[in-house]
């Protein structure tokens, strides 16, 4: 049962993962990609290097990790592969899926970030040594299956887009973030995972903050949209990227990554509610045979 919080870490994730994107859509109106970004990362990692300095710190670390064996020390190695997971994940994903975003709509981006499942897969099983069995087969399939299906609900539009370079844009993101979930796997058994966060989302937000200003972007947005940008932010972001290290460490890569597929329907149906775009009957039948797979993944592990 224990490990049901990594379970709904992971659920978790997804949700805000799907809620910030599609708020993201809304400020893409006034920053550059880039500047969103920096701005984002900056945001969320000044949040959490508050937290770290907080009476809070102490207790949140002890909630995380409970009973759990964790390292205390942090040597060279790990910042070298923190500094490499926030260039990977912190710069280049979000730079490449805010750029797709900005040219198609935020369902078909949510959509197409589904393909980060395959990616992940791929990399927890033949590069992680990550094992799966029948079940976890079955449950995988589901969420591919949704995955695909979902996709293809949209491939006409798609098709038919002339902008197809965005759509490149958003599945070479999801390429990058799998790989930042896996990268991320060797720092979450570390204890302090606020602080690896806190200085993961600042170096992320520091380098595109250098690339904004080098090429004359705008970094101010109107006062009314400053609480999106700070929700999405101090919420959003930082609890996400704390929650998919302690996922990670609970249930893997693999088994956090494939849930972390539902943020695109999440994601779906917070454009649809939020931005009004449209949300079909086909997407909600294939977001269930993806929460299926999850429940799936869940019991499998329980009895394993």
């Amino acid at each position: 049962m224990d490990r049901i919080w990594g379970y709904l870490g992971a659920l978790t994730v997804a949700v805000l993962f799907g809620l910030w994107f599609t708020l993201d859509k809304i400020l893409l109106t006034y920053l550059h990609p880039f500047a969103l970004a920096a701005l984002v990362y900056l945001v969320g990692g000044v949040t959490l290097f508050i937290i770290c300095i907080s009476p809070l710190h102490p207790k949140l670390l002890h909630i995380l990790h409970r009973n759990t064996l964790v390292e205390s020390n942090i040597n060279r190695k790990d910042y070298l592969i923190l500094f490499l997971s926030a260039i990977v994940g912190s710069v280049i994903a979000p730079s490449l899926y805010l750029g797709g975003l900005n040219q198609i709509t935020a369902v078909n981006a949510a959509l197409l970030a589904n393909s980060e499942i395959l990616f992940i897969i791929i990399i927890g099983i033949f590069f992680l040594n990550e094992k799966v069995n029948r079940k976890d087969i079955l449950a995988l399939t589901c969420l591919l299956t949704g995955t695909i299906f979902l996709s293809v609900n949209n491939f006409q539009n798609i098709a038919f887009n002339p902008n197809i370079y965005g759509n490149f844009l958003v599945i070479a993101s999801a390429f990058f973030w799998s790989l930042d979930t896996c990268i991320s796997k060797f720092l979450s058994n570390k204890r302090d995972i606020i602080y690896i966060t806190a200085l993961k989302s600042t170096i992320g937000g520091s380098i595109l903050l250098i690339i904004s200003l080098s090429l004359g972007l705008n970094l101010i947005l109107p006062i009314n949209k400053l609480p999106i940008l700070l929700f999405i932010g101090m919420v959003c972001l930082s609890f996400s990227l704390v929650l998919v290290y302690f996922a990670i460490r609970e249930i893997g890569s693999t088994r956090t990554g494939s849930i972390y597929a539902l943020s695109s329907l999440f994601g779906a149906i917070m454009a649809f509610l939020i931005l009004k775009e449209p949300f079909t009957v086909y997407q909600i039948f294939f977001g269930l045979l993806m929460l299926l797979g999850v429940y799936i993944l869940y019991k499998n592990q329980n009895k394993t």
